[in-house]
């Protein structure tokens, strides 16, 4: 741990302020990537990719409801597995309180998996989610770059996030957005992979703010200690 000199309230106070420069320089900058990011071209989503739901077999526009933009998480849930990856579930974990706000801005909201929709519907009763989350039929994982065929695997490299990557597993996780306009078609706006996806994650954030941080520096990788939220404590 890192050694911190202990000052008075004065000296602390001023150091603060000085500090909160620098995080107003990024509220203006993340202000400005969003404006950004709103103003990117969009792609027409072309294919009829199929879904499982609670309430039967859906389009991607079936997803919407009556929303015109959807946002999309893909989680790690290959259909060998018997759960879910548990980093994907820790992002999981803040989906609940959040669809209700975003339904209310014209935003729906699914998490999209591989894993037939039985296994979805199970850890979800085990995990107390009801955010909705349903199982990819087709193509869609593969097109948007969060789910690899044997031969991709074989090879060991991929493409993800925007470029080519050495992968060992067949899932990875990402964020995605869609509008639908008044006729029924949908474009694709937006994805964002990897540590792109941090800013989803709100015990992250608190985390960041916290006196030790993430504190992930000697781990054999950044987020060895996550464990299903139902495992804590075992």
């Amino acid at each position: 741990m890192a050694q911190h000199r202990i000052v008075s309230h004065e000296e602390w106070l001023k150091a603060r302020k000085l500090f909160l420069a620098k995080e107003k320089e990024l509220t203006h900058l993340r202000d400005e990537v969003t404006r950004q990011r709103q103003e990117l071209p969009w792609e027409l989503v072309e294919k009829n990719y199929a879904f499982e739901t609670a309430q039967g077999r859906a389009t991607l526009a079936d997803l919407f409801g009556d929303r015109s933009q959807l946002m999309v998480y893909h989680l790690m849930y290959a259909p060998e597995w018997e759960i879910s990856c548990k980093s994907c579930a820790f992002w999981a974990d803040n989906f609940n309180g959040i669809v209700p706000h975003l339904a209310q801005h014209d935003v729906a909201f699914a998490a999209i998996s591989r894993a037939p929709l039985a296994k979805l519907q199970k850890q979800a009763r085990e995990f107390g989610w009801a955010f909705p989350w349903v199982s990819s039929l087709d193509d869609f994982n593969y097109d948007y770059q969060v789910s690899f065929r044997p031969d991709v695997l074989e090879r060991g490299e991929a493409y993800y996030n925007y470029g080519s990557i050495k992968v060992s597993g067949t899932d990875y996780p990402g964020v995605s957005a869609f509008f639908k306009d008044e006729d029924g078609k949908v474009y694709h706006t937006y994805s964002t992979y990897s540590r792109g996806i941090d800013m989803f994650n709100a015990a992250y954030q608190y985390l960041d703010a916290s006196p030790l941080g993430r504190n992930e520096e000697s781990l054999s990788y950044p987020m060895a200690w996550v464990k299903h939220r139902i495992a804590y404590g075992t």
